[in-house]
């Protein structure tokens, strides 16, 4: 592993997550720097992984190699500036947001920057994530070796080749986790209305969640209408439940949304 000098700007689960793989897989603690107002975030950070924290983000910047801005979209252009008093020719940059474009850090920096565009998703805190990465410009391998390895410490990447397909990873990735735990939240709401225990309940459906995927993950040459197909007999209890999904168009209801989601992360670009 490329071991470099961290800072991550924001103290937050998206940080945790990052460092804590890093820590786990071996990383040198003491090269880790993490920032945030927040004096409690902060001493939870060195309690639990033993990197170095504070409240001063220049210095912190000033003494990384890598910069890893993981604040919150309408925080971002603030915390660029502060940075941009720096010379940031010989530093990387990785930001994991939203919406903003690699045309707007460029912006809000003020000066030629060497950037890495991530989109990672909320199970990277367990280890089992998905993160979209794009790289603006002229990056060199080991730069995207770095990045990788950062990401990778929370699960899976992904490089695209455009801002318009990170948007994509938004729709698949970044926001879906939210759309299985609403479907799951509607089953649990279904079992309780038949008198079910809610403890069984949702034993029953984390359970099933567990193995669909784990279904499609070791069944690559299938596709998942076939791996539907085999679960649903003609005239059984799963073809009755399917047919009520589809006569209430829940295809079209998904691609509304994701739609929708790519739509907004088209916003945020103009927004910020």
């Amino acid at each position: 592993m490329l071991e470099k000098k961290l800072c991550f700007i924001g103290a937050g689960n998206m940080t945790r997550s990052i460092a804590s793989g890093l820590v786990k897989s071996g990383y040198t603690s003491s090269l880790i720097h993490a920032t945030n107002p927040s004096v409690e975030k902060l001493d939870a950070l060195k309690r639990d992984l033993n990197i170095k924290v504070s409240h001063d983000n220049l210095t912190a910047a000033k003494d990384a190699d890598v910069i890893i801005l993981s604040v919150k979209p309408h925080f971002m252009q603030a915390v660029c500036e502060e940075l941009s008093v720096l010379d940031l020719s010989q530093k990387l940059i990785i930001t994991i947001a939203a919406g903003i474009t690699a045309n707007r850090y460029k912006d809000y920096f003020a000066q030629e920057i060497t950037l890495i565009r991530t989109m990672p998703n909320t199970p990277t805190q367990i280890g089992v994530g998905m993160t979209g990465l794009f790289a603006d410009g002229d990056i060199s391998q080991e730069q995207k070796l770095i990045c990788e390895q950062l990401m990778k410490s929370g699960g899976e990447v992904l490089w695209v080749e455009t801002e318009e397909e990170l948007n994509q990873v938004i729709a698949l990735a970044g926001s879906s986790p939210a759309y299985f735990f609403l479907f799951m939240e509607s089953m649990l709401a279904a079992a309780k209305d038949s008198g079910l225990d809610e403890t069984k309940a949702r034993l029953l459906v984390q359970q099933a969640a567990l193995g669909a995927a784990q279904m499609v993950i070791q069944n690559p040459e299938l596709t998942t209408a076939q791996l539907r197909e085999n679960v649903t007999s003609k005239g059984g209890t799963t073809a009755q439940a399917i047919n009520a999904f589809e006569s209430g168009n829940i295809r079209g209801l998904v691609k509304q949304a994701m739609d929708d989601c790519v739509a907004r992360a088209q916003e945020m670009a103009k927004q910020y």
